[in-house]
């Protein structure tokens, strides 16, 4: 059996496609068919149905309508699937067979430009990567937006994974040929798309390049970036099923231009979004985001993911905070007018794409009609950056004369409706519209007339698109009807439909003017998207200009209300911050709740232990050190009442961790490979938060390791950079005496009356006690629990531990009665800092156990095989004691 003809179209298609679910168009539906149907009637909860295809069994089949397509097309895309749109390409009526079809467009994740579904906040990116001769470039472009973003570096898998998480891409495109080691590095910490090509996207074009982004394109770039970015826009062009206007510019950037935050401190430090469930709320940007517009609150992200290293860029944005925070009016001004500006940027792109409607030109009209008044609020402006962004800001008078002349203010949605071009643009228009209206008006005193010269009260002309215009009589009048003028067009239940002479001829004059005013409406509408679209690059100066003004503004204004300062940057060394807080914790507690604490590292005091209880806030005060970094480092004011920040090139932590059993890694695994990131990369410019490493394994491994971290930290001259440390192994605080930069402080804690009072204030000095059985009350542990927690701490307190031995830098010490208990408890007695119990193996407790153990024993019920497994089990734990 051989498929039907349709269904081999179908096929066919299928083939050219085949990573793409198929919405082929039939009528006024969009259908699936085989596995594409499957996947999309689970995906969005269709009725899976059958068609007959031509072979033993029929085909399953399910369906959208298509004018309602773009919901569910959305869905598909949003859950990572690709869309291709296949659409009729000729007239069925004028077709000699099955009607040729193809495909129209294509949907991917990474391609995605619908703005209905995609977040305003966010840029929606595909990473194009390649890998040639240990040279990595990737390209990150945004559809939407036009941005075009390029880099390349000596391959490293730790830059890799920083750098995508910079853009947290939707798709990944590859060639088929890449190593797939190189791809698991990202997928296995980046949820996206992947898409693999062949040679037919990945092949330099260098006129093409030339072509879609000028000359200068090609100078200084290897033929790996050139590969790399034509695998890109052939991509592109390729989902898009054009070559896109705004997508005119590339960006090319070095990883050295940015702070470098990987992956892992990115999360910790919930720039973006929350650990917990990856909402804004509890983030640093929703702290900092005060934007007016989309094109801001992009911008702003941007910033935070991506903050400065050149100190006079980052002063050239302070200076410029510090204006619109001095000057109210502006400021306030400057805010209200960007509340209407409309997402420039994307409507750029749905120009490009030819996209836009009506509408969305009305809404760029309106923005542009703006820009004069901000461009006047900012002409006495002083601030470097403020008067560049002045002179940069194009009022594109031309396009909004353009725009307010030829538009409907409130145009019909679609294009094909009329009603979309404004009188008086065009003479043409305005005679046919002038004809489609006297036919109206003709029409509607015609039932008057005819009821008149009838005497039939009821008489009704109507209209609809199967009969046209036609005279309705109920059939109780039809006595009435005067039979040699009117002729009978349908018969309904209870009445006829009649024409006449009269009104078949002002039928086709009316409907022929309303058709003929369409087509033209439709012809000028595109004739002057076409006028607009020549101003793509000019139209995404200014947006760009636009969103940088809104950004300051917005750091401006959450500087004034949350009581900011502006930072002093350097390129010193030194941190040095007076009564800082944290940006988000302050938000989220009482007014005055939260405690500042200062903060000086610099040559000196390189090196800070924080010892302490948990719950004391050693987290949160590592954590707002970096914070305070990253905001003056972007250009925001920072929560202190002084601060002067040396820049970083890299800042790392190592906060918290989870079992990552999705590639076998335990607690302790995760750990000690994000300190072994920390130790390979850092910079004698970094600055490392490290909390409780060496917590996931037993006492003394931990303590090595922790010690040993702290060594390499302090004594390695190019790893000597600017680090807390915050640990219960107290054992630690002794290395004061003898490492350089190294200095002990701790978290300040009140006990009155067996109860504990965290005072979150980090003093100068150490702390010998953790109080974490204090900390467990205070968590609502049973009485019984906390009782016996405290019976054994004092008996493991009287045991001899590392406390005993004589520490000094170079080597560890101790007595060969110590070594020998050590090796002969392996399985120490000591509490691990992940608050589970270990076993402990003290003879005292040890008897204890024996005898409880033997009390319970049950002899009467256990078999002879139990009863000998007891026994060589009780042999073996009294052979111990």
């Amino acid at each position: 059996m051989a498929l039907t003809p349709m269904m081999k179209q179908y096929v066919e298609i299928k083939e050219t496609c085949k990573d793409c679910i198929i919405f082929y168009r039939l009528g006024d539906f969009y259908e699936m068919f085989f596995e594409d149907a499957e996947i999309a009637a689970r995906e969005l909860e269709l009725v899976l149905t059958g068609r007959d295809c031509g072979l033993e069994k029929r085909a399953p089949m399910c369906g959208v309508p298509f004018h309602a397509s773009s919901m569910y097309i959305g869905r598909l895309v949003s859950r990572g699937y690709k869309v291709a749109i296949v659409e009729q390409l000729e007239d069925p009526s004028k077709a000699k067979g099955l009607v040729k079809r193809g495909v129209v467009k294509i949907y991917t994740p990474g391609t995605y430009s619908d703005t209905s579904f995609l977040e305003e906040s966010k840029n929606n990116y595909i990473l194009t990567l390649g890998v040639n001769n240990n040279k990595c470039t990737l390209v990150f472009a945004d559809v939407s937006t036009g941005e075009f973003n390029v880099t390349s570096f000596d391959y490293d898998e730790s830059i890799l994974i920083s750098e995508a998480s910079k853009y947290s891409p939707k798709e990944l495109l590859v060639m088929d040929s890449i190593d797939d080691k190189v791809i698991n590095i990202i997928k296995e910490r980046i949820e996206l798309t992947l898409t693999k090509r062949t040679s037919d996207i990945f092949n330099i074009n260098e006129e093409k390049l030339i072509k879609h982004f000028g000359q200068s394109v090609l100078e200084g770039i290897d033929s790996t970036a050139k590969l790399i970015i034509c695998g890109a826009l052939n991509y592109i062009i390729e989902t898009q099923k054009e070559s896109l206007n705004h997508i005119n510019k590339i960006n090319f950037y070095s990883v050295d231009n940015y702070l470098s935050i990987d992956i892992n401190s990115r999360r910790n430090l919930e720039l973006t979004e929350t650990l917990k469930d990856k909402s804004k709320k509890g983030s640093l940007l929703w702290v900092l985001d005060k934007t007016s517009t989309a094109m801001g609150a992009r911008q702003l992200r941007k910033w935070i993911e991506r903050p400065l290293i050149n100190k006079d860029s980052i002063n050239r944005r302070l200076d410029a905070v510090e204006e619109l925070y001095n000057n109210l009016a502006v400021r306030e001004d400057l805010r209200e007018a960007l509340k209407d500006i409309y997402d420039i940027e994307r409507l750029v792109g749905k120009i490009s794409s030819k996209n836009v409607n009506a509408k969305e030109l009305i809404s760029l009209k309106n923005s542009l009609g703006r820009i004069p008044e901000i461009k006047n609020l900012l002409k006495d402006i002083n601030s470097e950056l403020l008067k560049d962004l002045y002179s940069n800001l194009d009022e594109l008078k031309d396009v909004y004369d353009l725009l307010d002349k030829s538009i409907s203010n409130s145009p019909a949605i679609t294009l094909k409706e009329g009603n979309i071009i404004k009188a008086g643009y065009n003479e043409d228009i305005d005679t046919l519209r002038e004809a489609k209206e006297n036919g109206r008006i003709w029409i509607a005193n015609l039932e008057s007339k005819e009821r008149e010269e009838t005497g039939i009260k009821s008489l009704k002309v109507s209209y609809n698109k199967v009969f046209g215009y036609y005279i309705e009589v109920t059939k109780t009048n039809l006595q009435l009807v005067p039979t040699d003028r009117y002729i009978r067009k349908q018969t309904l239940a209870n009445a006829e439909r009649y024409i006449t002479e009269e009104l078949k001829v002002m039928e086709e004059k009316i409907l022929g003017a309303e058709e003929k005013l369409i087509s033209l409406e439709y012809d000028t509408f595109i004739y002057i998207r076409e006028k607009v679209e020549h101003e793509i690059e000019r139209m995404q100066k200014s947006a760009l200009v636009l969103s940088t003004l809104d950004v300051l503004a917005s750091l401006a204004t959450v500087a004034l209300e949350n009581n900011y300062v502006k930072p002093v940057v350097t390129g010193d060394y030194e941190i040095d911050i007076i009564e800082g807080r944290h940006p988000v914790i302050e938000k989220l507690l009482s007014n005055g709740q939260f405690v500042s604490n200062n903060t000086i590292l610099d040559e000196k005091q390189s090196f800070m232990l924080i010892t302490g209880p948990n719950m004391g806030g050693k987290s949160t005060y590592m954590r707002q050190i970096a914070l305070i970094s990253v905001m003056a480092q972007m250009g925001s004011f920072i929560p202190a009442s002084s601060g002067k920040i040396g820049i970083c090139d890299k800042i790392f932590t190592r906060i918290g961790a989870s079992d990552d059993l999705a590639s076998g890694k335990s607690t302790f695994m995760v750990e000690m490979w994000e300190v072994a990131n920390i130790l390979n990369n850092v910079t004698d410019k970094s600055l490392v938060l490290l909390d409780e490493v060496g917590r996931g394994t037993s006492t003394f491994d931990g303590l090595s390791i922790a010690w040993a971290v702290i060594e390499h930290l302090t004594k390695n001259k190019n790893a000597k950079c600017k680090t807390l440390f915050a640990t219960h192994y107290h054992e630690l605080t002794q290395l004061e005496q003898s490492l350089d930069g190294f200095k002990n402080y701790y978290v300040g804690v009140k006990k009155i009356d067996d109860e504990l009072i965290f005072m979150h204030k980090i003093l100068e000095g150490k702390e010998d006690q953790s109080y974490g059985i204090e900390v467990a009350k205070l968590a609502g542990l049973p009485k019984s629990v906390v009782e016996r927690s405290r019976e054994i701490l004092e008996s493991l307190e009287g045991k001899k531990s590392v406390n005993a031995y004589n520490v000094s830098y170079d080597e560890v010490s101790v007595t060969e009665d110590e070594t020998k208990e050590v090796e002969e408890s392996k399985e120490s007695s000591y509490l691990s800092d992940n608050n589970s119990m270990t076993q402990i193996t003290f003879e005292s407790l040890e008897k204890d156990n024996l005898i409880s153990t033997l009390k319970e024993i049950d002899i009467v019920s256990m078999t002879p095989m139990d009863s000998m497994n007891m026994l060589y089990k009780l042999v073996n734990e009294a052979r111990k004691l």
